[in-house]
């Protein structure tokens, strides 16, 4: 077992020397030896809680990664911290604290490990904003870190196929449509969610999880292995062994994501047809490692990476199934041979990219995957857009889409639960371009996802029909659906200024969003508009609507390392 000199750890200034033996009495009384304080401090944080099958995995996993790092050396610290699920919160106002909950978890972490003078991180998430706000809070600390996702939940079985819980959500457009019998969603909904972990398909929190092995902070096939299936544990303590690897090594978070280690990340997001919640999560992550990588950015790797992975929602298969055809490993070797990451990045494997897959070769007889040879598209699945629209840019998943060209009449709803109730009351025409504003990042607050209403729609079997919104969508969304517009409709945005019946053109092939009105019109109307009255006084979401950025920089509410005076790891 190796020794670490605490000369420059952070928990030197609550462990060493006689003017810390209160500090230390603290330590005694939870039952830490003589040897045991003096060695260095890892946080081991977890996001787990008995909100959904998403969390209830991870104290599990926590126990795992604690042994690893004591095994090796270490003092494990565990805490907790907030978790708020998508999938409750979708549909109604609870969505509001869903993004916002990325920035408490990332703030949260921070404030623990600063308290405390932690020297290292192993943090364990397994919902949609948990994993990027746990690599947010990451990079911002700079400590050595390893990151651990909590699993994926097995997909469900429903009349021998294999379902997930975006089936139910598109279960309650079939019923309001009269194409599903009361029956049949009951079954779904008891069937569907079999156990823990999180959403089985190409959603965000896999999207994420994916995004957390390409960019190097996580261990290579980490990713992959069901939230049940013990393999998770055995990870859970290998990220333990590691991050006391990297202590040793002295090797931190933003010495492995760099620029090209985040131009990797998108490029598995664009080969898995991944979730476009990754064109927020990716700038908000680089904003805390002092790199400048905004939704443009992003969408230039998505516009340039073959789409590789055929899985739910535009897809096929679930994770469990790509864990089982190799993982995140296999489509990185893909992508690799075909020119498309660069191999030359550092990993908490303490070896580059290349290094962790010189073992790997490509399996053509895996029906998950394709190389780039024989790729199910040469574009990403998810697409940027801009136009007079959007000239902050706005987004759009196509995997698995035929109708990517639209163009219709806009009818506006200012906010989601408006257009959601017309939707179930089918108070709509072929053809239309739904409009949902004042849904973005300040207008929300909070930048909802709009999975109710796109799944109701999908559910309905509406194909010729767009929907467009400053808020956001569910990695389950399906259907030619247009997120993160911006400027948002609460900063006087293009889209606050649409009537009803103006023409809207969505060109997801060559990257457009616009509307046919003319720039003195569009000055006319922005001349009259007036701001909408705000949501909340007081309280998490004020607070947020009054501090938070443009979703093309990622929604974000501090300036990130660009501005840091001192690093944390450096104290």
């Amino acid at each position: 077992m190796p020794t670490f000199d605490k000369a420059k750890l952070p928990s030197r200034h609550v462990t060493e020397g006689p003017e810390r033996a209160p500090h230390r009495s603290y330590y005694y009384a939870m039952g830490l030896t003589e040897e045991e304080i003096h060695r260095p401090f890892v946080g081991v944080a977890s996001c787990w809680n008995e909100a959904a099958p998403c969390n209830i995995a991870l104290m599990r996993q926590a126990q795992s990664a604690k042994k690893g790092v004591k095994e090796s050396g270490g003092t494990p610290r565990e805490f907790c911290t907030i978790t708020v699920t998508d999938g409750i919160a979708m549909g109604h106002e609870g969505m509001k604290s869903s993004l916002v909950s990325r920035e408490v978890i990332a703030d949260s972490v921070e404030l623990t490990m600063r308290g405390h003078c932690y020297d290292a991180l192993v943090g364990i998430a397994g919902c949609d904003k948990s994993l990027p706000g746990m690599m947010m809070a990451m990079l911002r600390l700079n400590v050595p870190s390893v990151f651990l996702y909590g699993g994926s939940i097995m997909p469900g079985r429903v009349k021998g196929k294999d379902v997930t819980v975006v089936d139910i959500f598109e279960g309650v457009g079939q019923f309001a449509a009269g194409k599903m019998p009361a029956c049949d969603l009951a079954e779904l909904e008891r069937h569907a969610c079999p156990g823990a972990g999180a959403c089985g398909g190409q959603f965000t929190a896999n999207t994420m999880a994916c995004v957390a092995e390409a960019i190097g902070l996580a261990l290579p096939y980490s990713s992959g292995p069901p939230a049940e299936v013990l393999a998770r544990d055995d990870f859970a303590l290998k990220a333990g062994q590691a991050v006391m690897s990297l202590v040793e090594k002295r090797l931190r978070p933003r010495d492995i994501a760099t620029r090209k280690a985040f131009e990797n990340a998108a490029a598995v997001v664009a080969a898995t047809g991944g979730s476009t919640n990754a064109a927020l999560h990716l700038p908000a992550m680089a904003n805390e490692a002092g790199i400048k990588f905004d939704l443009f950015d992003v969408a230039a790797i998505f516009k340039r990476t073959p789409y590789l992975a055929s899985l739910k929602p535009g897809g096929a298969y679930v994770a469990k199934d790509m864990w089982e055809a190799g993982g995140v490993p296999m489509l990185m070797r893909a992508l690799l041979d075909g020119g498309f990451i660069d191999g030359s990045c550092m990993t908490v494997t303490g070896k580059a990219v290349a290094e962790n897959l010189k073992d790997v070769k490509f399996n053509p007889d895996k029906k998950v995957m394709k190389d780039v040879a024989h790729a199910l598209a040469p574009t990403g699945g998810v697409v940027g857009l801009r136009g007079n629209l959007a000239p902050d840019g706005a987004i759009v998943k196509i995997a698995g889409l035929k109708h990517i060209k639209h163009r219709g009449p806009a009818r506006v709803f200012d906010c989601e639960e408006d257009c959601f109730e017309a939707v179930q009351r089918r108070d709509y025409k072929a053809g239309d371009v739904l409009v949902i504003r004042y849904e973005g990042p300040k207008g929300g607050p909070g930048m909802r996802e709009m999975l109710s209403t796109t799944a109701a729609l999908y559910g309905q079997g509406v194909e010729n029909i767009a929907l467009i919104t400053d808020g956001r969508f569910s990695g389950g969304t399906r259907g030619l659906c247009v997120g993160h517009v911006g400027p948002e409709a609460a900063d006087g945005g293009p889209i606050g200024l649409l009537k009803d019946g103006d023409i809207v053109v969505i060109d997801a092939e060559n990257g457009s969003i616009s509307v046919e009105l003319s720039d003195a019109e569009l000055a006319t109307r922005r001349a009259a508009w007036k701001p909408k009255v705000a949501a909340f006084g007081s309280g998490a979401l004020y607070r947020y609507s009054k501090n938070v950025g443009p979703a093309r920089t990622g929604a974000i509410t501090t300036p990130g390392a660009a501005d840091e005076v001192r690093c944390y790891a450096d104290i």
